[in-house]
């Protein structure tokens, strides 16, 4: 047995190389981006890639290099079921659907004409959001027509940019403000440099345009439920919103007091990465009235909101509880069982 793990300094693979090198287990490093990565894999049973919604290149043909291994007979992290869906809300909208997820209820449109007639029946307001983008980039609160009217000219126009530089320098103040240190001034620093100087990433990231994506807003949320679910092993935290609006994700003001996460998130987390046969899911909850709704998914999440410093424990499907957390260790663990 030998195991592929594409080396990217800051990733899950520095932990995954980290827990072979402890236990034995032979691994050998690849390039994923390279073009022979299929022949790179000659002599490995597996491949475990760590990619996410800010790397464009592998947003090109990360899901068909997965895809193709497995034709191949190599295993793969995330594989299919796992992964094909992250940084797409509108795959996501369908693919929680055909399960009987409990999504909050989406829309979706592929033409102008259909979108407006939608905007002068439906009723205010509604959540806007692009397809890709983490920690609340690229969503906004829709409180009448006439912004519903704008948005969708745009998204059947010119199209939105992948990265909003504004959005994200504004959010890094508020994110200095909230702690005065050195990190939240560089990062000050940084994105006002990236107003006058776009990133690598901005420059080939495609406009989003054609098709236009709302959800319904479910008012009296003043934090969501943010659950990871690896194998047999849930836990996960609370968000709470940012000051003066609706979005909990990216806020980093948070609670890890596993008292305040609700079982019927854990049972709901657990029901449907049953369902997609997933082999990691982290689900964003928040709540109508008494019910728990899923607002999305994603296979990989921040490792600073999910470790044994922060998160103290964890559920397995009968509710039991462990200790301690370690998530790209138990990625890993689960991937050579299976390959096993």
């Amino acid at each position: 047995m030998k195991i592929g793990i594409h080396k990217n300094p800051g990733s899950y693979g520095d932990s995954w190389i980290q827990y072979c090198e402890e236990n034995d287990i032979p691994y050998k490093l690849v390039n994923c981006y390279d073009s022979d990565i299929v022949t790179q894999l000659n002599d490995c049973n597996g491949l475990m890639w760590h990619w996410n919604q800010n790397d464009y290149k592998a947003a090109l043909f990360a899901r068909q290099l997965t895809l193709s291994l497995e034709k191949k007979g190599v295993k793969v992290f995330p594989d299919v079921g796992t992964g094909w869906h992250h940084n797409d809300k509108v795959g996501q909208k369908y693919l929680l659907e055909s399960v009987n997820a409990p999504l909050v209820k989406s829309y979706v449109f592929y033409s102008k004409k259909e979108a407006l007639a939608w905007l002068h029946t439906t009723t205010f307001p509604k959540v806007f959001k692009l397809r890709g983008g983490a920690s609340s980039v690229n969503v906004r609160l829709v409180t009448t027509k006439q912004q519903g009217k704008v948005l969708i000219n745009k998204a059947f126009g010119k199209g939105f940019l992948h990265i909003n530089r504004f959005y994200r320098f504004k959010d890094r103040v508020r994110l200095f403000k909230l702690e005065k240190d050195k990190k939240n001034a560089r990062g000050i620093l940084s994105g006002l440099v990236r107003i006058f100087f776009p990133t690598e990433v901005e420059k080939f990231s495609h406009r989003e345009k054609g098709y236009i994506y709302f959800q319904d807003f479910i008012p009296g949320n003043k934090f969501d439920t943010r659950l990871v679910v690896i194998g047999n092993r849930c836990f996960g935290l609370i968000r709470y919103c940012r000051d003066g609006d609706f979005r909990a994700s990216g806020s980093n003001v948070k609670d890890y007091d596993p008292k305040l996460l609700d079982k019927k998130c854990v049972k709901i987390a657990f029901d449907v990465t049953k369902k997609l046969n997933a082999q990691s899911l982290a689900f964003d909850f928040i709540w109508d009235s008494d019910c728990p709704k899923i607002v999305e998914i994603s296979y990989c999440f921040g490792l600073q909101e999910a470790n044994s410093t922060n998160c103290v424990g964890y559920w397995d499907a009968d509710l039991n509880w462990f200790t301690p957390v370690n998530p790209t260790y138990f990625m890993i663990e689960d991937f050579i069982k299976k390959l096993k």
